[in-house]
């Protein structure tokens, strides 16, 4: 196939990505249902491989209802850090072959290769080298979609995936390629649920009318869907059920945001209990923010009740800020329109409006805080050569030590 119409957009996905790498670092578990997540009552489900799959578990789904349809499940916290550590060298091996490559997860990312097909074969032979180099490199396998658009390689992906049985886990193929011209023979036949943007409630608008594959939806007049999901969302279906996706590769894709929250075993009734766990999640937050060169202006909360109430409130701050003090400090007011007596379940502090390299926050601070603010350098050193619990804000002590939030933590709800 020549340049010009060989497929140059790949789409590259770890195959049950933090459960696979629990396997990886303890053989022993091979073979068996693995659940990586919380453990607990409100715990919830992050990956597990395919042997849980059979069984009907999947990712988000409550740790409860899990080990219902599962009881062997082997539930095994999350390590953030190791997750990320094999991201990062998984974008090594990407960088080998295209620099133009747009991370979407930890595990998952685009690629555009059509300036690497002179020198390295078609899409397709891109993208078999690409899954030898991952099992080579990291001892993880990765199923590939190759298209002229993300949003079908990205289908492709999904298509080249292994497949659970409870008789046992049957190989996906790997790579699946979709030639151009053939995007609708490969689209129209599938669940209209594979489409971005149909959840369970537009899912039943559709069903209104009859629509069950995506090929039922692009039979519909545009109009009718901009008549029943509104003009963006109608629009945006019609375009996908069509196969038009314009979207580029984008490289160094900009964080819009950084945040850490926490489901708790046993619900915070207690202001003070809500301000201390601003301190520390807006700690974490800090420490994230100064890692990557980050500053930003706009200071969340978020906090869901025992009922499962979410609400969120906000404050845009003159300068951009980076120190978990400011952070905390504005987290703290912000929970005094909160009232927590009825039970909160989760918790969460996020900065956004981000700006590199732009933390002006000495005139926001006065005292203490600015003492502090002055010690963050010295602070970051600290963590940086003995860890994350070897100094931080005094309201964080505890008789067992520093009781700090490091990322991923509790991230998919306590055990």
């Amino acid at each position: 196939m020549s340049p010009e119409i060989d497929p140059a957009i790949l789409h590259v996905d770890l195959d049950a990505f933090f459960a696979s790498v629990e396997v990886l670092d303890n053989p022993s578990l091979a073979g068996k249902p693995v659940i990586v997540g919380g453990a607990g009552e409100r715990g919830v489900v992050a990956a597990c491989t395919y042997e849980a799959r059979a069984f009907g578990v999947h990712s988000a789904m409550p740790s409860v209802r899990a080990r219902r349809l599962c009881p062997d499940a082997i539930f095994v916290t999350g390590r953030y850090d190791r997750y990320a550590e094999l991201s990062a060298r998984l974008h090594e091996v990407f960088g080998r072959f295209t620099p133009l490559v747009e991370g979407i997860a930890l595990d998952e990312a685009f690629l555009d290769v059509s300036g690497a097909r002179r020198l390295l074969g078609t899409g397709e032979e891109i993208a078999w080298s690409i899954r030898a180099s991952i099992r080579s490199a990291l001892g993880l396998d990765a199923s590939v979609g190759v298209a002229t658009t993300k949003f079908v390689a990205k289908l492709a992906s999904e298509a080249a995936k292994p497949v659970a049985d409870r008789k046992g886990t049957i190989r996906g193929r790997g790579v699946v390629v979709v030639a151009p011209g053939t995007e609708l023979d490969f689209l129209h036949p599938l669940p209209v649920r594979a489409l971005w943007g149909v959840g369970p409630a537009t899912h039943k608008r559709l069903e209104r009318f009859g629509v069950a594959t995506v090929g039922d939806l692009a039979a519909l007049p545009v109009e009718t869907l901009v008549t029943a999901l509104g003009s963006a969302l109608g629009r945006h279906l019609h375009d996908l059920a069509w196969g038009r996706d314009p979207r580029r590769v984008e490289p160094d894709r900009a964080v819009k945001s950084v945040s850490h929250e926490e489901t708790y075993a046993h619900d915070l009734h207690v202001a003070s209990e809500l301000a201390a766990e601003a301190v520390r999640l807006a700690d974490s937050v800090g420490a994230r923010l100064r890692r990557a060169r980050l500053a930003g202006r706009t200071v969340s909360i978020k906090v869901r009740f025992h009922d499962f109430e979410t609400i969120t409130r906000s404050r845009t701050l003159p300068e951009p800020v980076d120190t978990g003090t400011v952070i905390a400090r504005t987290a703290v007011s912000l929970l005094d329109e909160v009232d927590p007596t009825p039970g909160v379940r989760l918790f969460g502090v996020a900065v956004s409006n981000l700006v590199e390299d732009a933390a002006q926050q000495l005139s926001l601070l006065d005292g203490a805080a600015a003492d502090w603010d002055r010690a963050t350098g010295a602070v970051d050193a600290v963590r940086a050569r003995f860890g994350d619990g070897a100094v931080g804000p005094a309201a964080l002590v505890r008789p067992d030590g520093l009781r700090v939030k490091r990322r991923g933590d509790t991230q998919w709800g306590p055990s």
